[in-house]
Formats: structure tokens, sequence, C-alpha cells
């Protein structure tokens, strides 16, 4: 099983700090996971409102698809901010290698908002019968994506230069911030990209969606910039 040297504990003004401890990323994910449940049905709840406030409006089942198709690109680009401001505050609190943060920063936030937003969505709603189709914004919509990616990277490099105390209040909120709209973006990519009867389903879909957000999210915020943070460091010393 993989260690990272973090712990999720009680801090010593409440909330919640990484603590130097040998943690796996089994328990890293079970540490997140209050916050993937908690997001994914407070998205599913607001899609709910939503979709009703189509269907009262119109019975056309394409107009729900072009409006969450819109919100999903909003919470997408979003996502890949806030998913990059975390990669870099955890990369920087362990390294201070700044070009090394930013290439694993950079790297991070492509692949794992792409495997959250769209790739595992994609998956779960073929699993259950849907007619999916793949759309990826790193590849169709590049110049939309970079500039959240930029200032993503910019934003946590600034806040990893604040006062140390103020690290874990960054990290947790960052943390929870991120999955909550990376569980917004996993929604609404469902049901804009062809799974419109989602509410037939509603009890898989919120399993699935609670490990598609949960698991990419833990990885890109935590294990990924922690484990390249430390072995750039240990590399430095030889």
């Amino acid at each position: 099983m993989i260690s990272v040297d973090t712990e999720c504990k009680p801090g010593h003004k409440g909330g919640y700090e990484h603590e130097h401890h040998g943690h796996t990323v089994t328990e890293e994910i079970i540490c997140h996971l209050p916050y993937a449940i908690f997001s994914v049905a407070f998205g599913l709840a607001i899609l709910s409102f939503f979709a009703y406030s189509s269907i009262v409006v119109s019975t056309d089942t394409c107009e729900l698809s072009r409006g969450c198709h819109l919100l999903f690109h909003s919470f997408h680009f979003m996502h890949v901010a806030f998913a990059a401001t975390g990669t870099m505050i955890t990369f920087l609190r362990f390294s201070k290698n700044v070009v090394k943060a930013l290439i694993s920063g950079a790297i991070s936030t492509i692949v794992f908002c792409t495997l959250s937003d769209s790739v595992l969505p994609y998956i779960g709603g073929k699993l259950l019968g849907v007619n999916m189709y793949l759309h990826v914004c790193f590849f169709t919509e590049l110049s939309n994506v970079l500039p959240f990616l930029f200032v993503g990277l910019l934003n946590g490099y600034v806040m990893s230069r604040h006062h140390a105390s103020r690290q874990g209040f960054y990290s947790i909120f960052s943390h929870f911030v991120h999955i909550l709209i990376s569980s917004f973006a996993a929604i609404f990519y469902l049901v804009s990209h062809g799974f419109t009867t989602w509410y037939l389903s509603i009890g898989p879909v919120f399993l699935f969606l609670v490990v598609a957000v949960v698991v990419p999210c833990t990885l890109s915020d935590v294990v990924v910039p922690m484990t390249f943070a430390r072995a750039g460091k240990t590399h430095e010393k030889h």
C-alpha cells in the first residue's frame, strides 16, 4: 500500500490539519470521503431543482441538456482553477522547488480534472446503459481552459507564500471547494452528454459520483503533489 506523509486530525484552532505521519492512500480517501458525500448530495439536489424548473417551463429535454452543458463548462473551468491551487499549496508545503511545483501542478490538474469531470462520468453513464459521448475540454477548448489553469497555479503559489499558520486552513478550504465544484461538474456532465433520465437511477448515480469525485480529487490535492515533492527533495539530497 502506498503511504503518504500526512494525517487528517483536529487542529489546535478547530478544523483539520495534516500532521506528519504515515498515512495510506486509502486513509486519505476516507478522510476526504465526507466532503464528497456532502458535495454530491448537494449537487444532485441543485440538479433536481434545475430539472424541475426546466420541466415546468418546457418539456423539451434538449433544453435541459443545453442548460447543463453551459453549467458543466462553468464548473469544470472553475474546478481546474481550484485543483491547480490545491496542488500547488500541497507541493510547496513539502518542497520549495517552484518549477517542479508548476509542472506537477499543471500535469496533475489536467489529468485528474479530466478524469473526474469527464472520463469517469462517461464510463458511469455507459455502465448504466446510457448512450453517452465523451467530451474533453483540454482537447477542444484549450483557449478557455488555460487561463483558469494559469490563474489556479498562480493563486496556489501566492497562497503558499502566506504565513505557515494559515497553510492548514488553506489546504482544508481548497480540498472542500475543490471537491464541491468537481461534483457539480461531473453531475452536469452526465446530463449534458446524454443522461437526461438520471433521476430514474439516482441511487447508482449517487454512489458512482462519490467515487468519481473523491478518488481523483484526493490524488490531485494530496497524494500526487506530496509524493513528487518528497521524491524531488530526496533526489536533491543525493
